[in-house]
C-alpha cells in the first residue's frame, strides 16, 4: 500500500471521531489494551507525562515537550487532531514520523483491526505508542485525546499526570455539569503517581482531591505556587511576568505563542518543569525559558493564534468552545485593526449558540463549514448566529469564505478563522 491508500484505509475502514462525534467513539480500553499487547505493550518501553484538560492541553502539551528537547531529552509526542498531515499526531523531537512506518504499521496490525473493529483514536494511540518504543524516546509527552477515565491514551503509567482545566465541552459524552466532566478528566490520576492541577475551580477541586487520596497520589495545585505578575503583548508576541508565591523570585518569560490565554498555560507549565526538576530530571533554568520561548518553532505547533500573512493580518485560531472562544474574543480586544472580519465554522455536537454569544457583533462574519459529517451546515450557523446579533454570509466552503473576506479586507483590517480545528486545518 502507499501512503495515501493507508491513511484512505484508516479513514474510511475505522470509525473516527473527528469526522462523526460520538458514534465513533468506543467506551473502555479493551482495544487498545489488546492492540498494544499484541505489539509487546510497547507503552512500558519509555517514560511519559499524561496531560489532560478541556483547553489547553494542546499548548501546554508542546511546551512542555520543547522543554524536554531544549534539555536534551529524546522527546516523543502524541496530540490529537491534527491539522494536515495525520502524521502530526506522532512527533519525536518536532519531527513527525515516516510515511513508511504508517504503511508498515497499519500492514502488521491490519489482521488485528478486521477482528477487533477500532476507532481511528485506539489504532493511533498503539501507532504512537509502538513508534516511540521502536525509537527509544527518553520520554513521551501524551495528550488525551477525549476526556480522561476512558480515553485510549489512559493505559500508560506516566511519571507525572496532568489536568489543565474544566470546561464544558463534549458534554454528550463527558457529562452535562462541570463536576461530572472533572470525574472524567481525574481518571488519568494514577496510584501513587503526582498529578498537577492547572486550574480548579469550587465545583472540582474537590473531585480532584477524592481522586487523588483514593489513589495515594500528590496532588499540587499549580496556582498555588506561581501567579502571573503582568505582560506584554505588542506586535503579536507575548512576554509574562511571572513570581513565585513562596520566594517571591520573578521572571519574565517570552512566548512564540502569542495568544494571551498563555497566561494561564504557562503556570502549569512552570509547575511541570519544576516537579521534573525536583524529581532530579535534568532540566536547567535556562532550558526552561528556551523551551517556552521556541515551543512553536520546536514542536511545529500551530493554530493557536497564528499569523499567517500581514496587510491585512490573518490568524487562525482553533479555539472551538464557549470557553476557548471567550478567550478569542479577550485577544481581539487587546489587538489593534480597523475592521474585523471572521471566518467562522462549528461542529454540530458544540454548544453554539452559547459560544456564538460570546463573539463580538461588530465584526463581518463569513460562516462556512469544514469537509466532514459533523460540521454544521453553515447556512444553520448563520441562523443561529443571527440570534446572537452576529451579521454575515454563509458559504459553502472555507476556501471561498477567506477569500471573499481576503476581498472585502483592507491592508489594515483584521481576518480571524476560528470555531473548529476542522476550519484552520483546511486553511
Amino acid at each position: 500500500m502507499t501512503y495515501s491508500e493507508t491513511l484512505d484505509y484508516l479513514f474510511s475502514q475505522l470509525p473516527m471521531f473527528s469526522r462523526l462525534g460520538a458514534a465513533a467513539v468506543k467506551e473502555g480500553l479493551t482495544n487498545t489494551i489488546a492492540l498494544c499487547d499484541a505489539l509487546g505493550d510497547p507503552q512500558k518501553k519509555f517514560k511519559s507525562i499524561h496531560i489532560a484538560g478541556t483547553n489547553g492541553k494542546g499548548s501546554t502539551s508542546h511546551m512542555v515537550a520543547s522543554i524536554l528537547q531544549h534539555a536534551g531529552y529524546k522527546t516523543g509526542l502524541y496530540t490529537s487532531p491534527h491539522l494536515k498531515d495525520f502524521r502530526e499526531r506522532i512527533k519525536i523531537n518536532g519531527e513527525v514520523c515516516p510515511e513508511q512506518f504508517v504503511i508498515d504499521f497499519t500492514k502488521k496490525i491490519m489482521p488485528l483491526i478486521e477482528k477487533l473493529q477500532p476507532s481511528f483514536f485506539e489504532i493511533t494511540v498503539a501507532m504512537a505508542f509502538d513508534y516511540f518504543a521502536q525509537n527509544n524516546v527518553d520520554v513521551a509527552v501524551i495528550e488525551v485525546g477525549l476526556g480522561g477515565r476512558l480515553d485510549s491514551t489512559n493505559i500508560i503509567t506516566p511519571e507525572l499526570s496532568v489536568i489543565t482545566n474544566i470546561g464544558l465541552d463534549h458534554i454528550q459524552l463527558l457529562g452535562d455539569t462541570l463536576t461530572k466532566i472533572a470525574y472524567e478528566k481525574a481518571g488519568i490520576i494514577k496510584k501513587g503517581i503526582p498529578v498537577i492541577i492547572g486550574e480548579a475551580l469550587p465545583e472540582t477541586r474537590p473531585v480532584f482531591e477524592e481522586k487523588a487520596t483514593l489513589e495515594n497520589a500528590p496532588i499540587i495545585f499549580a496556582g498555588e505556587k506561581r501567579y502571573v505578575t503582568g505582560w506584554n503583548y505588542i506586535n503579536h508576541h507575548l512576554e509574562i511576568n511571572v513570581a513565585d508565591k513562596q520566594t517571591d523570585e520573578r521572571r519574565k518569560y517570552r512566548l512564540d505563542l502569542p495568544g494571551v490565554y498563555q497566561t494561564k498555560n504557562i503556570i502549569t507549565v512552570l509547575e511541570v518543569a519544576h516537579y521534573l526538576q525536583q524529581a532530579t530530571w535534568s532540566i536547567t533554568d535556562k532550558s526552561i525559558e528556551q523551551g517556552i520561548a521556541h515551543a512553536k518553532k520546536t514542536t511545529g505547533l500551530h493554530g493557536r493564534w497564528e499569523v499567517i500573512q500581514q496587510s491585512p493580518v490573518i490568524v487562525l485560531d482553533v479555539a472551538h468552545n464557549a470557553d476557548g472562544l471567550k478567550l478569542v474574543a479577550e485577544q481581539l480586544e487587546l489587538t489593534t485593526y480597523n475592521k474585523l472580519h471572521i471566518v467562522i465554522g462549528m461542529v454540530k455536537d458544540k454548544d453554539v449558540a452559547a459560544s456564538l454569544s460570546l463573539l463580538p457583533k461588530y465584526a463581518t462574519y463569513y460562516f462556512t463549514k469544514a469537509k466532514l459529517p459533523r460540521a454544521l451546515p453553515e447556512t444553520e450557523l448563520a441562523l443561529l448566529a443571527e440570534g446572537s446579533g452576529l451579521t454575515g454570509q454563509p458559504f459553502d466552503t472555507v476556501s471561498t469564505a477567506l477569500n471573499a473576506a481576503k476581498q472585502h479586507a483592507h491592508k489594515d483590517d483584521l481576518i480571524l478563522v476560528c470555531g473548529s480545528v476542522f476550519v484552520v486545518g483546511e486553511v
